[in-house]
């Protein structure tokens, strides 16, 4: 059974950065699918950023984009999420996910994962 364990989490100033990492154990993440996404109290779960299975394409919320960097290491079985130029409004819990079936396409949709990570808060302060 997979397990997906993010890191990197924390608290920052606005302008900051952190990178954030998922490791899986129990299965290799390689020709899967990642995303992440983010939620905050009272607030559905958000898409932040997906990564095809080969690493060559990538998807970004219009929030985010220019300013994380969704990027995958098979032989470590890890996906990272560089974020920069950071902002209270990406105040949230952040998730990694994977998608296990087949396709070579990057995915939105929460319901379209099949197992997460604990989550991992990452606070921007003003």
């Amino acid at each position: 059974q997979v397990q997906l364990v993010e890191s990197g989490g924390g608290l920052v100033q606005a302008g900051g950065s952190l990178s954030l990492t998922c490791a899986a154990s129990g299965h290799p993440l390689g020709h899967y699918a990642m995303g992440w996404f983010r939620q905050t109290p009272g607030k559905a779960r958000e898409f932040v950023a997906a990564i095809t299975w080969s690493g060559e394409g990538t998807l970004y919320a219009d929030s985010v984009k220019g300013r994380f960097t969704v990027s995958r290491d098979d032989a470590k079985n890890t996906v990272s999420l560089q974020m920069s130029s950071l902002k209270p409004e990406d105040t949230a819990v952040y998730y990694c996910a994977v998608r296990w079936g087949t396709g070579g396409y990057y995915y939105k949709g929460g319901y379209e994962y099949d197992d997460w990570g604990q989550g991992m808060q990452v606070t921007v302060s003003a």
